[in-house]
């Protein structure tokens, strides 16, 4: 048997597993270790980038929250109840959505009641598991972590069940973790923070650069090191901080104030913070006119932009981790539907109204044929009064 066979057989479930390599990166590095750029760090990014950068922030929101709120086709109750449900403060799908654009890794906890089936679905936090191998390199658990405490979930129950769904983000040097959206935004996010920490201190200093002292030493020779002492402990304490911003100077002995103007090159940093803006928007999937960013004119209105982030960013996203959840609980609900309802999103109305109005005017097909175009299943009304007159 061939290698390509032995692949495909073992992804069918009809064969033993083909091992994988063992050797696999952390889920939260992915620089060389030889570059000059440190290896990104996952929890000091997603304080840079969620916590103190507000374009990051409200991108990741933007999804997220996009993602939560989105309208399902009708399912199973208990199916539905299980996705829908607020367990600890987090919304399933909101967390997953967020999880999956910071870490690239989702993992949700399946807890079961005293009959085997599931009870809740839990978002464990990404940062804190870890992928257990077996001796063919495939995971057989998972490692949670909390403080000094590791907590071993196996990947399967008893009845091969499954314990945790694992859903990923594609990752080119890989096997086993995946890769999110803010490694790829981190860079951009540091030269944002950075403008605006300077744009912060140029407001404390009264808007202006700052100065320099000339003494003209004359025939005095130079200041002593008493008085340079004191001159710079009265300069800190009198003039520095954005309390004292605008004071006037009394100089003496041969004092001269010297202000220091800007080139144009240091006036570049609006225009560099407003290029990091967009790069985030970008790595995140997010139109920056929806971001409120300016000098966009990517779409020709909010409409469109609204429309690109559906079409875009939340379906796919939303419909990977929907995906996901369903082929993990496929164990217990092997033939219930979990997908979006799109005709119940406002943004994609006019879309399916111009579907609907194609497949209503196309003569050449029957009525199944036009329900199955549009998602809709078979017309049961002529069968059903079919058989009412049979009997």
């Amino acid at each position: 048997m061939s290698f390509l066979q032995s692949l495909a057989d073992a992804f069918k479930g009809t064969s033993a597993r083909v091992p994988l390599a063992r050797s696999f990166t952390s889920p939260w590095i992915f620089a060389d270790a030889s570059s000059a750029r440190a290896p990104f760090e996952y929890q000091g990014a997603v304080r840079r980038a969620y916590l103190e950068n507000p374009v990051a922030q409200r991108a990741v929101r933007l999804v997220a929250e996009g993602i939560g709120q989105t309208p399902l086709l009708p399912t199973d109750p208990a199916l539905a109840a299980l996705i829908g449900a607020t367990s600890a403060g987090q919304s399933l799908l909101e967390t997953l959505a967020s999880q999956l654009l910071l870490h690239g890794n989702g993992y949700v906890q399946v807890l079961k009641d005293g009959r085997g089936r599931p009870a809740e679905l839990f978002a464990l936090r990404p940062e804190r598991v870890t992928v257990l191998l077996g001796a063919d390199g495939w995971p057989e658990a998972y490692g949670y972590r909390v403080g000094e405490q590791v907590m071993t979930i196996p990947l399967l129950d008893e009845d091969a069940s499954p314990n945790i769904i694992h859903i990923k983000g594609f990752h080119p040097a890989d096997d086993h973790y995946g890769a999110g959206c803010l490694s790829a935004a981190d860079q951009a996010v540091a030269i944002h923070n950075a403008a605006s920490n300077w744009n912060r201190s140029l407001l404390e200093n009264a808007a202006r650069p700052s100065g320099a002292l000339v003494y003209d030493t004359g025939e005095a020779g130079g200041l002593t090191t008493d008085q340079f002492d004191r001159l710079k402990a009265e300069l800190a304490q009198a003039f520095s901080g954005d309390g004292n911003a605008g004071k006037p100077m009394l100089l003496e002995g041969g004092l001269k104030w010297q202000s220091l103007s800007m080139s144009p090159a240091d006036m570049d940093f609006a225009a560099l913070k407003a290029a990091a803006a967009r790069d985030i928007a970008l790595a995140f999937g997010v139109p920056p006119m929806l971001l409120g960013l300016p000098g966009d004119s990517t779409h020709a209105n909010y409409r469109e932009a609204n429309r690109a982030l559906w079409r875009l960013t939340l379906l796919p996203l939303g419909g990977k981790v929907l995906s996901a959840l369903k082929e993990g609980l496929a164990a217990w609900f092997p033939e219930a539907p979990l997908a979006i309802d799109l005709d119940r999103i406002p943004a994609l109305a006019e879309d399916r109204q111009q579907l609907w109005t194609q497949v209503t005017t196309a003569d050449f097909l029957s009525t199944d044929e036009k329900r199955a175009l549009l998602g809709i299943g078979p017309d049961l009304a002529p069968a059903q009064n079919d058989l009412e007159n049979k009997q």
